[in-house]
């Protein structure tokens, strides 16, 4: 199953390598990582995507909670959360192809962040699953030249609210 996990951590250096070291002893891949600052300038939100049964990534969780670095964890995919993912994707655009793009781009609320003669820079924010689909359908009427993805950033419905010492 894939999970989204949630990690607030200290901001210190060797903080990331420690928890990336604990996937990798046991076998386990990192699909995406993203590591950003939170309000607090000491403490650093860390959401990474594995996918594995859950009880081994159960495991895992607990052995993160184990680091030193490590003050919260949430496995996000266990509650009801908000998911999102941010894809960038130059294209090159046939003259047969070209009508196509804006119905596809309207139809999924991408943006076009540079319209190049040759090529196109879109921009799309949304789940996972749709950004899949945008990229095939992006595929069959343009030639995708770059993808670039920032892997899924997730927050939890409601009042609940990860925090250091959760």
């Amino acid at each position: 199953m894939r999970h989204i996990i949630s990690i607030l951590l200290q901001n210190e250096a060797g903080a990331l390598s420690r928890v990336a070291a604990l996937f990798s002893t046991r076998g386990y891949n990192i699909e995406s990582l993203s590591v950003a600052p939170t309000d607090s300038t000491e403490i650093s939100r860390l959401t990474l995507v594995t996918t594995g049964p859950d009880e081994v990534i159960d495991q895992i969780n607990q052995q993160l909670l184990k680091l030193v670095d490590v003050v919260g964890i949430a496995d996000m995919t266990l509650d009801d959360h908000i998911e999102r993912e941010l894809v960038l994707v130059k294209v090159k655009v046939s003259q047969d192809n070209e009508n196509k793009l804006p119905n596809l781009i309207d139809s999924v609320g991408a943006r076009v962040l540079d319209d190049c003669p040759e090529t196109y820079t879109l921009e799309l924010t949304a789940a996972n699953d749709r950004i899949d689909e945008f990229i095939d359908r992006l595929g069959a009427c343009s030639d995708i030249l770059s993808i670039v993805r920032s892997g899924a950033m997730a927050i939890a419905r409601g009042h609940n609210v990860l925090a250091a010492n959760t």
